[in-house]
């Protein structure tokens, strides 16, 4: 069995929001995700499948010469194997190719493994949003990767 890492496309939306809603206690409704893949030209989606099971999902916007994380999650039957890193890693280096040389993301304060891996990757805290998070008033940490030739 092999992951393979590729667009999104508007057949996975069903396992994608399905992953959204068991990953986040504010998970996009269907139609952001929706949006994302046919109306929003700064998307850029991925998704990591396994023999016909989405595993792991990834939106992101590119804007000049930005990439800004917007969601990732990776089911939780498929969590600690490497494929949230290996997500991001693709999308940092297509968004690279296009021109991007700066990342950024806003990520829960309290979401340690999701703090770790951006770290391993990099980027750094610039910032808070205070309150930010409606469901429980929890900040967001604000990050970014000044170098993308680095990720």
């Amino acid at each position: 069995m092999t992951v393979v890492y590729r667009r999104m496309t508007l057949d996975d939306l069903e396992q994608v929001v399905a992953i959204d809603q068991i990953s986040f206690s504010l998970p996009w409704p269907a139609r952001s995700f929706r949006f994302e893949l046919t109306d929003n030209p700064a998307s850029r989606c991925w998704v990591a499948d396994l023999d016909g099971r989405i595993v792991a999902m990834l939106v992101a916007w590119f804007i000049v010469d930005e990439i800004h994380i917007a969601t990732i999650a990776t089911h939780p039957d498929f969590r600690k194997q490497g494929i949230g890193e290996k997500i991001l890693s693709l999308t940092l280096q297509s968004a690279k190719e296009e021109g991007a040389i700066t990342s950024f993301l806003e990520v829960r304060e309290g979401n340690l493994a999701a703090l770790n891996m951006y770290r391993k990757f990099g980027f750094e805290v610039d910032g808070r949003r205070t309150g930010y998070y409606k469901d429980n008033g929890e900040d967001a940490i604000l990050m970014s990767l000044k170098d993308l030739s680095g990720g």
